[in-house]
């Protein structure tokens, strides 16, 4: 259900609108480092997942999706550690809680049946241990994003299916087999997909491709309704709004970060009020830049190396001659970027 904000932010007409804003007036950020390829040709990379290890930084682990195959896992000079068969996964996301690091995808391979496939991730070896797919409800898995409520730190999942249904799930770790149950469920008006949860709030942003974000409160309790926070205008948004990422400072405060994917570019929102605050790519050098970014994924944090400030990793639509792959950002270059304090 859309809200009186929303009537008045998304009106008739600024959907998928060109893009306006000059290149060279939006600041360039190099990638310190890119993924092996995915093993499937086309459009196979899709969303990438950070798992930063505390006690050793630099041996920090990156999960990412062929949509096509499976999923890999790979190290922070982008080398292929594992890679688990798994048809048809899409986004990922990954929650370390109760000593376990649980890794959950939304799963596309039953188009008309939602599911998804949870893994352990073993941090020694970056083995994937498969836990099994479970049903969630009709439709397309598209998105997929962890939210670890604080009080209890119950373990929640949310389902953003490709008709804009949000299924919110509840993963119980608590025996041999884990458990999934679906205990809410929201919608947005049309395609939608990437998502991201702040675990210090409590509050869910979700982007509808051709629309622009929303926000909803993730406790099983909150409202259904959607509240409006940044439009798709060609300008700081262009369709498709795809990825999105969270770069906490605080209690409330940071940034929100979405791909740009009409554009090749990635938008920062400042937190708690979701104002704009500017605009980055990736470009190319030692690595190549990247394009049509779909799912992005972001860590803050000293990993060591080129990432003494974070790490942001971006899907790449355009790796050629090689199939597509991610690449990785060091989050502080993109702050001296932009200027950001």
């Amino acid at each position: 259900m859309r809200t009186a904000i929303a009537a008045a932010l998304f009106l008739p007409g600024c959907v998928s609108v060109p893009a306006i804003v000059p290149p060279d007036a939006v600041p360039t950020v190099a990638a310190a480092a890119e993924t092996d390829p995915v093993a499937s040709s086309d459009d196979a990379a899709d969303d990438p997942a950070i798992w930063r290890n505390r006690r050793a930084p630099a041996r920090s682990l990156v999960v990412a999706t062929d949509k096509q195959a499976g999923v890999h896992v790979y190290d922070l000079a982008g080398r292929r550690l594992s890679y688990t068969p798994a048809p048809r996964l899409n986004n990922v996301d990954l929650r370390e809680t109760g000593g376990r690091i649980t890794v959950v995808a939304s799963d596309r391979s039953d188009i008309a049946r939602a599911h998804v496939s949870l893994f352990d991730l073993d941090p020694v070896t970056a083995v994937l241990r498969p836990l099994g797919r479970f049903p969630v409800g009709t439709g397309e898995a598209y998105g997929m994003c962890l939210w670890t409520r604080p009080r209890d730190r119950a373990l929640f999942g949310f389902v953003v299916l490709k008709d804009g249904r949000i299924d919110q799930i509840a993963i119980n770790r608590s025996s041999a087999n884990a458990q999934v149950r679906v205990v809410r469920s929201m919608k947005l008006g049309t395609q939608s997909e990437g998502c991201v949860v702040d675990d210090r709030t409590g509050l869910l942003y979700v982007a509808e491709e051709d629309v622009g974000l929303w926000r909803f409160g993730a406790d099983p309790g909150a409202a259904t309704t959607a509240t409006a926070i940044a439009r798709v205008d060609g300008t700081t948004l262009v369709a498709d709004a795809e990825g999105l990422a969270l770069a906490p400072a605080g209690r409330t405060g940071g940034f929100l970060v979405a791909s740009s994917q009409g554009d090749n570019a990635y938008t920062l929102y400042r937190l708690p009020g979701v104002t704009y605050a500017g605009r980055f790519r990736i470009s190319g050098g030692a690595v190549d830049a990247t394009s049509e970014t779909d799912g992005i994924d972001l860590a803050l944090g000293d990993f060591g190396g080129a990432y003494p400030g974070g790490l942001l990793v971006a899907q790449d639509d355009d790796n050629a001659p090689a199939t597509q792959n991610f690449k990785y950002v060091g989050w502080g270059a993109v702050r001296r970027a932009l200027r950001l304090r």
